[in-house]
């Protein structure tokens, strides 16, 4: 069974491996196995690492895919701030601490640290287009970036080292769901997407809030206690509880365990490598969870590599369709489609009937055909997909159905296909085979690609200046030495 298969219609996720896991040590300090057995301490190496993390070399690479990373999640934040999650979560920060000293981002309103870096969160993913980490199942950067900027604006922190904190936030957002493995996860009903922000969002936290080992090693015991998200966001419509999960609720939980280990919280010691630990938990060390996966590597191999950008305001799932959409559409009008068939790996059904716009095939399909292209706003409306009756019209022609040869082997990186077959009334079959859409990682969006993706987004609520700015921001965010312009630049009147 696919990852997608599993995920969307409800199965047995498969396993990523079996691993012998035996009782751990229950003391610090020390990489040696523990009481004869095989579990090597984890605990040591992370906590060394994210101590160390803004003094640490990172290569330029990955450097430069953390910049665009930035640049992809602020410019998500432009283009969402007028939606439904983002109105929410301003909401909820400023009837609880408005007019503190943290700015919302794409906001003119302030409230505490952790509302405020809430909200930006929200926001973040308030929509279907932010960064996302494929191989681990989570969207880490609207939890992440939005805490990082916070802490780096309020302490003053350089540009150099908020990347250098976003590399080892990454790391661990990436690094945990895939350690205790999805199967595992998908039983104890705990959302991958949930997990990984909450952890990497209190790395990033600690290491721009300098934390030493000792405390980075208590805050690790707070995220471990916060660690939460339920599979229950599949049910979600309006794209509020789902933003939640995916970005709010681990940037509050995350930096909520960084400030509380700075300000003297203790946890349990090592509590990634205590026998009666959350990490170690029976429910999540079944079969496919490998511990090993936290350090191997860490410092020298990095998630940054592994994340992806979503090319256009969907779901990824459904990146290829919408591409494929897109290449016919500019060869055939509307009036002349009989049908359209799309193939896709997975549970089809799933996209066939998806209540939520931005993963509803028929309803991306139609708007495409009818717009000739596809609009940010419009691939998240509601409104539209329920009321526009020509969109509904042409929803009907649309045939969603599983091609199991285009599913990703096991073990094979993930990459998304599709193949659309357009009939038209005279009975001729128009065919556009996607293998893969630019901004997995085995395709990485380039530099140009990403900063054309966020003229995109920002133009139509900033301009063309401010989004020439922001991108020139971010450019050279590794040579300031304060993002304050950063955060100005992100400071607007919004609805």
């Amino acid at each position: 069974m696919s990852r997608r298969s599993a995920l969307v219609g409800g199965g047995v996720l498969a396993a990523l491996g079996p691993t012998s896991l035996k009782p751990a040590q229950a003391s610090a300090g020390t990489d040696e196995e523990s009481d004869g057995g095989d579990w090597i301490a984890v605990m040591p190496a992370i906590t060394r690492y994210i101590a160390g993390a803004t003094s640490a070399a990172v290569p330029s690479a990955i450097r430069e895919r953390a910049r665009l990373h930035i640049l992809d999640t602020l410019a998500s934040i432009i283009a969402c701030s007028s939606l439904e999650a983002a109105r929410h979560g301003r909401l909820y920060a400023v009837t609880l601490s408005g007019g503190l000293e943290s700015p919302i981002l794409g906001s003119m309103h302030r409230a505490s640290l952790i509302d405020a870096t809430f909200a930006s969160a929200m926001t973040a993913h308030a929509a279907e287009i932010n960064d996302f980490i494929p191989s681990a199942y989570v969207q880490p950067g609207p939890a992440i970036v939005s805490a990082g900027i916070a802490l780096a604006h309020k302490h003053r922190r350089s540009g150099h080292d908020l990347i250098s904190a976003l590399v080892a936030g990454y790391e661990l957002a990436g690094r945990m769901p895939k350690a205790i493995g999805t199967r595992n996860l998908w039983k104890a009903g705990l959302a991958n997407h949930g997990i990984g922000p909450a952890f990497g969002t209190g790395a990033a936290s600690s290491a721009l809030l300098g934390l030493d080992e000792r405390q980075v090693n208590h805050m690790l015991a707070y995220c471990a206690q916060q660690a939460s998200g339920s599979w229950q966001w599949m049910l979600d419509v309006q794209h509020v509880e789902k933003a939640f999960v995916f970005a709010g609720m681990g940037a509050r939980n995350g930096l909520q365990a960084a400030l509380m280990a700075s300000m003297g919280f203790t946890g349990v010691p090592d509590s990634l490598d205590a026998p009666k630990g959350w990490f170690r938990w029976p429910a999540l060390s079944g079969e496919g969870a490998d511990p090993s996966v936290l350090i191997e590597g860490l410092g020298e191999t990095f998630e940054m590599s592994h994340a992806a950008m979503k090319r256009y305001p969907v779901g990824g799932p459904t990146q290829p369709a919408v591409r494929a959409l897109l290449d016919l559409r500019r060869e055939i009008g509307t009036q002349e489609i009989a049908a359209i068939r799309v193939e896709m790996p997975g549970s089809a059904d799933t996209f066939r009937s998806a209540n939520m716009p931005a993963l509803n095939i028929p309803y991306l399909a139609a708007i495409i055909m009818i717009d000739g292209r596809l609009d940010f706003v419009d691939a998240q409306s509601l409104d539209r997909m329920n009321t526009d009756r020509r969109a509904k019209a042409l929803a009907t022609k649309v045939e969603v159905v599983a091609d199991p040869t285009l599913e990703t082997g096991e073990g094979e990186a993930r990459t998304e296909s599709a193949r659309v077959n357009l009939t038209t009334k005279d009975g001729k079959t128009h065919q556009r085979f996607v293998p893969f859409v630019p901004g997995f990682p085995t395709h990485p969006l380039q530099t140009d690609e990403v900063e054309q993706k966020a003229r995109e987004l920002v133009v139509p609520v900033l301009g063309k200046d401010r989004a020439k700015r922001l991108i020139a921001l971010c450019a050279s965010l590794d040579d300031v030495s304060s993002i304050e312009p950063l955060v100005a630049l992100m400071r607007f009147q919004t609805s």
